[in-house]
């Protein structure tokens, strides 16, 4: 599978070990920046570039990171048919895919060690949704992008 990747200047500590955690279970990494360590560039950038490739089905799947993996995800969910989670713990990247259907994972680089997100990848990854119920709430996602009011 495919698997967009990027990263901002405080992300970039994570890029190896996501990649490294990607290939080692046969998965293959896009890359979509950042590609020096510049202070001066800005997460949405990344952020965006990653989650486009997600939603126009380049990628099946993204991993993005900047300092908390809170900014970036908010701009990765700024794309339409994005569902980008920030975790920092197993349970909620285990249920973020589970109940949710998360297609993106947001880890933050001045929050989890290099290990821990490896780990998180892997979860992440392996978890499969469960739908039933959870999919008429996957449902609705797409009528509030729409502006359509819920009940």
């Amino acid at each position: 599978m495919k698997v967009a990747v990027a990263c901002d200047p405080a992300g970039i500590v994570l890029k190896e070990a996501i990649e490294e955690q990607l290939r080692e279970m046969g998965h293959e990494p896009v890359y979509f920046g950042m590609y020096e360590n510049d202070t001066t560039r800005d997460y949405p950038v990344f952020g965006y570039r990653a989650a486009k490739a997600v939603a126009k089905g380049e990628c099946e799947m993204g991993i993005i990171a900047c300092g908390t993996g809170v900014g970036i995800s908010m701009a990765a969910n700024k794309v339409k048919g994005i569902r980008c989670c920030c975790c920092t713990d197993y349970f909620s990247a285990k249920m973020t895919r589970a109940h949710n259907d998360a297609n993106m994972l947001a880890l933050g680089g001045r929050v989890i060690a290099p290990e821990t997100a490896k780990m998180l990848v892997e979860v992440f990854m392996t978890t499969a949704f469960m739908g039933d119920r959870h999919q008429r709430r996957i449902d609705m996602l797409p009528l509030i992008e729409e502006g359509k009011e819920l009940e």
